[in-house]
């Protein structure tokens, strides 16, 4: 009997690139070069021979392509599933992907390649942004679909530890259960699964196939890169509360009102002004430079630094912060 040839697999690096500007979370897109319509994450394969690691040769392809200097760097998550780029029958190499989470203050002053622009993330997941309030979306398109769905019970085959009716409580936060930011991927998970989102009836889910019609839920993306992003988004969140990562996206000097803006934008959550200076001031995560900044449009605000010291003093020096819904 002869033996069944193995399909050829190559590494592919790719990257969540994320900025702010306009407290507002952008994340860096590229179009693809099959003419592809969707957005997808920035791509590149890993050159064993001219990068020793994963990390170096996805700093060197991005500046190289995107004119993009990365400050934190953070692998994520191996994307491997069949149906990425292969499909059954197909004979072309299938494509493991290392998603990674990358951040830069570079989104206003950056001349990415053609194809290739900063795009809001929200845009991908509308159902995350709750600064101003609860999404709408969620109670007129995402649950009813998902009640729906739930009532039909469990398939067989996905033996899990809850059950359908438990996650959308517990992701959604419904009946009372809190809306943890962190969740993004759950969320994302969910959605595919029910088949509420494109992507679910591009990979021929047949919850997606079975519906008539799908309402938008954020832009798609190529691939599975709405996913890689829902796991830097997640990954991102979580950080916030334990690492000074957010004056990564800041500039050196910055008002409190930047600080705070910009841990909106990422958690997705209004946060209140007092509270959250009380928190600044007892992590001690920044000093005052001594200068005022006339740029706020109004008086004059203090301007700010990150105290590095602070990574010496403690293990976890970051923002624990709760929004008020």
């Amino acid at each position: 009997m002869s033996e069944k040839p193995l399909t050829p697999i190559e590494i592919g690096l790719t990257a969540a690139i994320v900025a702010i500007e306009g407290n507002e979370p952008l994340i860096l897109t590229a179009s693809g070069s099959d003419g592809d319509k969707l957005a997808g994450l920035p791509f590149g394969p890993f050159d064993a021979v001219s990068h020793r690691t994963f990390e170096i040769g996805l700093r060197a392809w991005v500046e190289e392509q995107a004119g993009l200097r990365l400050g934190y760097v953070e692998q994520l998550y191996t994307f491997g599933d069949r149906g990425r780029h292969t499909q059954a029958g197909d004979t072309d190499a299938h494509v493991a992907s290392i998603g990674y989470l990358a951040l830069t203050r570079a989104a206003n002053n950056a001349s990415p390649a053609p194809g290739a622009t900063f795009e809001p993330w929200y845009r991908f997941f509308p159902w995350e942004d709750w600064r101003e309030a609860r999404p709408a979306m969620i109670e007129r398109d995402i649950l009813p679909e998902l009640t729906r769905w739930a009532a039909q019970g469990e398939q067989p085959e996905m033996a899990r530890a809850l059950s359908r009716k438990d996650r959308v409580r517990l992701y959604f936060g419904t009946e009372g259960a809190h809306w943890d930011e962190e969740r993004v991927l759950d969320r994302y998970e969910l959605l595919y699964e029910a088949g509420l989102i494109e992507e679910a009836r591009r990979d021929g889910r047949p919850a997606a196939l079975a519906r008539k019609s799908l309402s938008p839920l954020g832009l798609s993306m190529r691939f599975d890169h709405r996913r890689i992003l829902a796991t830097a988004m997640g990954r991102l969140r979580a950080k916030l509360k334990y690492r000074p990562v957010v004056f990564e996206l800041l500039p050196p000097e910055f008002t409190l009102t930047e600080l705070q803006r910009t841990v909106e934008a990422i958690s997705g959550r209004h946060l209140h002004k007092q509270n959250f200076r009380r928190l600044v001031e007892t992590g001690a995560l920044v000093e005052p430079t001594g200068v005022m900044s006339t740029q706020t449009g109004g008086r004059p605000a203090a301007l700010f630094r990150f105290r590095r010291e602070v990574l010496q003093e403690r293990p976890a020096p970051g923002l624990r912060v709760r929004g008020r819904r």
